[in-house]
């Protein structure tokens, strides 16, 4: 084997253990799950879990951090589409909302705030990672996206990370009660719903003087 298929393999191993870990502790909590547990679900030895990530406790971060990622990767794909050119923007904002909602109602999304809920109290920095890598770095680019629509004059947005925060929590609000902390799967015509209740608002707040 190469040197090169080597490394493939480590990684690719590597990414089935925290894929595997996080589904095991989101399942049983992570009192109750057991290394030996992971490693069965990722298909390798125990002692390759351990090679890998040395502790449970390790293994918790990681594979938190690692959901985080995979969270940033698709919530920056939603946002990237609000550009500058002000093309129809009441539409752009809503399929930006919608994009936005689709990724916070992800099976895995609600999987990873339930685990996060059980376990702060044990590990309270959990809520940093997921903040630091994921939600801070998301609302950042809405609030440049929103900046630069702001500067074209197709937005009123004296402090444009305070209207991204606000339009966060306008999309995030109503689904978190709608959906019951992800035990209820919102149908995509009350995310619609949800959406363009929340453009509506933010462009009474924000929308162009």
């Amino acid at each position: 084997m190469s040197g090169v298929a080597a490394a493939r393999g480590r990684i690719d191993k590597r990414q089935a253990i925290l894929d595997a870990a996080f589904t095991v502790f989101a399942r049983e909590g992570y009192a109750q799950a057991g290394v030996d547990v992971v490693a069965a679900e990722a298909g390798v030895a125990k002692a390759t879990v351990y090679s890998h990530f040395h502790d449970k406790e390790n293994l918790l971060r990681q594979a938190i951090a690692a959901s985080a990622d995979q969270a940033l990767a698709a919530n920056l794909a939603a946002v990237e589409q609000l550009t500058d050119r002000g093309d129809d923007l009441r539409a752009t904002l809503e399929d930006v909302g919608l994009h936005l909602l689709q990724c916070y109602c992800d099976d895995r999304s609600w999987a990873l705030r339930r685990l996060l809920s059980a376990e702060i109290n044990q590990f309270p920095d959990l809520l940093d990672i997921v903040h630091t890598r994921t939600a801070d770095r998301v609302t950042d680019a809405l609030a440049d996206r929103l900046a630069r629509l702001a500067v074209a004059g197709h937005l009123h947005t004296p402090d444009p990370l305070l209207a991204a925060d606000q339009f966060v929590a306008l999309l995030s609000g109503p689904i978190d009660k709608r959906a019951r902390l992800g035990t209820r799967r919102v149908p995509a015509a009350e995310l619609r719903e949800v959406t363009r209740a929340a453009v509506d608002t933010f462009l009474q707040a924000f929308g162009p003087r």
